[in-house]
């Protein structure tokens, strides 16, 4: 590495280390109420029982922690009053810590199943990843709890009741959770997973139980007609590398590229090989192919390789694991050649550690808060949550909705099967009606966003919905 990359990479590295951490919940404002904490550590030894709540433990740790004492004196209030099946004082005791603070989508969900008590119900469950993502967890959780309140207020429908289960994003951990789920007669669908890998290892057991799950997350094409039971929310690969290709070669008029991907991550190679097939069928091609999981990984020594080879493009193609590494890539760049990349690079880190190095860079989201101003949602949710929500608490939102709808039509397993893959299966999303593909995967568009100037976070730059 010369010694002119040296320099950025290091500053880059040590802004990687300390400059992130108090990014907090995403995109809601620090008004919310609640700090997050440290990441959590995943823990494969904690039993299947205590990875699954409908209110009778906390599973979401950062707000056990809260930096609010009544916060957290009501929730635990709460918590030992559903296990006591006290189901008047659970409801008290949430709807206190609630009005402390708002921000608490655990506490929400449990509130609504306060609500019902021991009333006839329906039962689904929501898979996330609370001890290796905090931040995504919570982000799916807000989806899932403002579907179940807007659900329940429904005087015509019977309440939905919300069973939190924490697989870790781990695919062992997520099949034994999915075995016990498959084993409770009363789950007649699930929310999730997270990961492509674990929502696959997930989905064998759940076709095989006749569970219906439905991932807002997952997007590798290897979920497409996975089984009759799995569903999905969010776009496939196939769609976004698609929609990437199509700027690159239309709008930038750059036909060659190299790609930045993660070769331990079935999102990341998915998207990579969706994204080579696409550009190779306009025309274009890829050049290179440089793995960000790979222990010798440069990013200075790829982008120079890059540059020497003429490419035009970079597409970067990272999962959350291997984000830091891609914003090397961003920061060494210096905006030399044009970059585009994938849902996971679309981040508040990415802004603050990109900086202005990442003006102009393109993404492709399944939803942005802006992109549909017509649609209540975020106006509904800034009511909600105390701030705006990002792409994942949609598609939870979605999913959610679709199996409540299905949930209404036939309160069976096979019913909620069949109800989602009718022809004239419909229910409101967050910006446009939640439909399936014989498939499972969800008959809906992307989102391109561009990281241009703008206010909303702070650091004088934003993802703006791009109209092109």
């Amino acid at each position: 590495m010369s010694q002119k990359n040296e320099m950025p990479a290091l500053v880059l590295a040590l802004l990687l280390t300390v400059g992130v951490l108090g990014a907090g919940f995403w995109w809601l404002m620090p008004k919310a109420g609640i700090k997050l904490g440290s990441q959590l550590t995943t823990q494969e030894n904690t039993s299947v029982d205590d990875r699954i709540s409908q209110g009778e433990r906390s599973l979401v740790q950062a707000e056990s922690k809260a930096d609010n004492p009544v916060f957290v004196q009501a929730k635990q209030a709460g918590i030992q009053a559903m296990a006591a099946k006290q189901y008047g004082e659970a409801t008290a005791q949430f709807q206190l810590a609630l009005q402390s603070a708002r921000n608490a989508p655990e506490t929400a969900i449990y509130l609504n199943n306060a609500y019902i008590g021991t009333k006839r119900s329906h039962t689904i469950a929501v898979a996330v990843p609370i001890g290796s993502d905090p931040n995504g967890s919570l982000e799916i959780l807000r989806g899932v709890a403002q579907a179940q309140l807007e659900f329940n207020t429904i005087r015509q429908a019977i309440p939905l009741k919300v069973v939190i289960t924490n697989d870790d994003n781990n695919p062992n951990t997520a099949q034994q959770i999915a075995n016990t789920l498959v084993e409770m007669p009363d789950v007649l669908g699930v929310i999730g997973h997270y990961a492509s890998d674990v929502t696959l290892a997930a989905g064998n057991v759940y076709n095989a139980g006749g569970l219906v799950s439905i991932s807002p997350i997952s997007s590798t094409v290897k979920l497409s007609g996975f089984g009759k039971y799995i569903f999905r929310t969010v776009p496939s690969d196939y769609v976004a590398a698609r929609a990437l290709a199509d700027y690159a070669i239309k709008r930038l008029q750059q036909k060659k590229a190299v790609v930045f991907f993660n070769s331990q991550s079935a999102y990341s190679q998915s998207l990579k090989a969706e994204f080579v097939t696409a550009i190779a069928l306009s025309g274009g091609q890829v050049s290179a192919e440089f793995d960000l999981s790979a222990p010798n990984f440069s990013a200075a020594q790829a982008v120079n390789q890059a540059l020497k080879q003429e490419a035009q493009l970079l597409m970067l193609a990272a999962n959350t694991g291997t984000l830091d590494q891609a914003l090397q890539v961003v920061q060494i760049n210096q905006r030399r050649l044009s970059l585009v990349g994938g849902d996971d690079v679309y981040a508040p880190k990415t802004l603050e550690v990109g900086g202005r190095q990442a003006e102009g860079m393109v993404l492709a989201v399944p939803w942005h808060i802006d992109g549909n101003l017509k649609s209540a949602f975020p106006r509904q949710s800034r009511q909600l949550w105390g701030g705006d929500v990002n792409w994942r608490t949609a598609t939870a939102y979605d999913a959610t909705k679709a199996l409540a709808v299905a949930i209404a039509r036939n309160p069976t397993r096979s019913g909620v099967q069949q109800a989602l893959t009718a022809p004239d299966f419909a229910a409101a999303g967050a910006s446009e009606p939640v439909r399936f593909l014989p498939s499972g995967d969800r008959s809906v568009g992307i989102q391109l966003v561009k990281v241009a100037p703008g206010k909303r976070f702070g650091s004088g730059i934003d993802f703006v919905p791009l109209a092109w």
